[in-house]
């Protein structure tokens, strides 16, 4: 088995009576993944707010920076024997009730 990552990509906005039925829905897939013994870290929402560390000199910028369609708001991983075992698992995110993605990276080996 291999361990694969899970990134969350965009998403609509939502009112906050959709957020709270929303966030049952990730609840329940991510019950039902950790029932499968699949889920190695649950799914894990990120800040929008952050700082940048780029180049040599190591220039610390205030943002992120990222365009719209780019921002992941949080990630999970995932253990499962293929790549494409591993976008099967991705099918059920909420996520994609909202127009959002998901980005599902092998974890390497090292």
């Amino acid at each position: 088995m291999s361990e694969f990552l899970f990134l969350y990509r965009n998403g609509e906005k939502l009112s906050p009576e959709q957020m709270q039925q929303q966030m049952g829905r990730w609840m329940a897939w991510l019950k039902e993944l950790g029932d499968k013994g699949v889920l190695k870290s649950a799914g894990h929402p990120l800040e929008r707010s952050g700082k940048l560390v780029s180049g040599a000199k190591r220039t610390v910028t205030d943002g992120l920076f990222a365009e719209a369609k780019d921002v992941v708001g949080g990630y999970s991983i995932v253990e499962a024997a293929t790549l494409d075992q591993a976008v099967e698992l991705s099918h059920g995110c909420p996520i994609f009730n909202v127009g959002g993605g998901v980005e599902v990276r092998p974890i390497m080996k090292m």
